[in-house]
């Protein structure tokens, strides 16, 4: 046994966890590997000469329990799918359908996998579970309590996708890619001796809808979705009737093509599920100052005074607005009033509360106003 102690490491078959694997096997930490099998990607997009991609591919598998071999540490596989599937792609789905636009990939992080890892970790006797994922864990001195923090690397750092994740996982989290930035991460795959690994190109793609069109996705797996929402009207902000679409679970906040032609561009707005109506509206139209947070989950404090001032990120790659926040009796929806208007605040996606690199907490935007 380690001194260091013993770590269930994610390893998807990427450079980045597979590194993540081999630094901690380095370090003296007794490595056990497991790759998550969360889909098969035949059921989702059926594209002819398309391979696997992410964490659903054999190859993936393969590469990361060479990796494992290679370097004396044990490797499993760990079948998720009915939890993933359950989960994960219903909210997915029932998301679209009730108009707002998810995001999957915390909903996984935070519902499946984390949880997934930790009832294998106790299994085997682990202190700790580890990813690839870029940011860091500390710890809060003045009340113990564990948060996210972003990594060095601020092309990289998923400190946005993490807000989700509750005390007892974070406690026994190591990230330990956190202080090095993606070209080191490269360089130590070639000093690994991984040089295939090391050119790997990386996968953005939602590992469920790998060909990117999440409207074929809903097409396939909601029973004559297409026939129940056809017929629904563009209209503008007075509810004028601009021209028919194909159904409002095909448009999301913000998007500018393939809309119809009015003399000039035009945003989704709003979309009404209910009437089956899509508003389009000039750019500014987009502009907001107001939103509610619902399911917020605190991580740097248990709570924050009215008023208190915080950076928001309403989306992945948002650089984040200075806004104040104000906590209802319940402690789980806030109101975030920006000091400026921000744009293309969707609901559905999430917000996360930054004190300077600190995650305070994050929530899922419920509606903006």
């Amino acid at each position: 046994m380690s001194r260091k102690g013993k770590v269930l490491v994610a390893m998807s078959g990427g450079i980045d966890s597979t590194v993540a694997a081999l630094m901690l096997n380095q370090q003296g930490y007794e490595v056990i590997g497991i790759t998550m099998k969360t889909w098969d990607y035949s059921t989702s997009a059926p594209v002819a000469g398309k391979k696997e991609t992410g964490c659903c591919n054999l190859d993936s598998f393969n590469d990361a329990r060479l990796a494992a071999v290679q370097h004396g540490f044990p490797h499993y596989i760990l079948d998720i799918r009915d939890e993933f599937g359950s989960f994960v792609v219903n909210n997915f789905v029932d998301e679209y359908l009730a108009g707002r636009t998810p995001n999957p990939c915390v909903m996984c992080n935070t519902h499946i996998k984390w949880a997934a890892l930790l009832k294998r970790a106790d299994a085997l006797g682990c202190d700790f579970i580890a990813t690839g994922h870029y940011g860091k864990i500390l710890q809060n001195p003045d009340n113990g309590r564990y948060f996210i923090s972003k990594g060095v690397d601020s092309t990289k750092d998923q400190s946005y996708v993490l807000w989700g994740l509750p005390q007892e996982l974070l406690s026994r989290t190591l990230l330990p890619l956190s202080d090095y930035h993606k070209t080191e991460i490269r360089q130590m795959a070639l000093d690994f001796g991984y040089p295939e690994l090391a050119k790997k190109s990386e996968s953005y793609e939602i590992c469920f809808v790998p060909d990117n069109d999440y409207r074929g996705f809903l097409k396939r797996n909601v029973d004559g979705l297409e026939a129940k929402v056809a017929g629904g009207w563009f209209v503008d902000k007075t509810g004028k009737k601009l021209g028919q679409h194909n159904g409002y679970p095909f448009y999301t906040i913000g998007q500018r093509k393939g809309l119809i032609a009015v003399g000039r561009p035009v945003y989704v707005t709003h979309i009404d599920p209910a009437t089956n109506t899509v508003t389009l509206g000039d750019e500014e139209e987009l502009d907001k100052t107001n939103m509610f947070v619902k399911g917020i989950n605190w991580m740097k404090y248990e709570g924050l005074p009215d008023a208190y001032e915080v950076t928001t990120k309403i989306r992945y790659r948002d650089s984040g607005s200075l806004s104040r926040v104000f906590q209802g009796s319940d402690k789980s929806n806030i109101h975030v009033q920006f000091l400026d208007a921000v744009k293309g605040i969707a609901p559905g996606q999430s917000a996360v509360f930054y004190e300077g690199d600190d995650v305070i907490g994050g929530g899922i935007i419920q509606r903006e106003f």
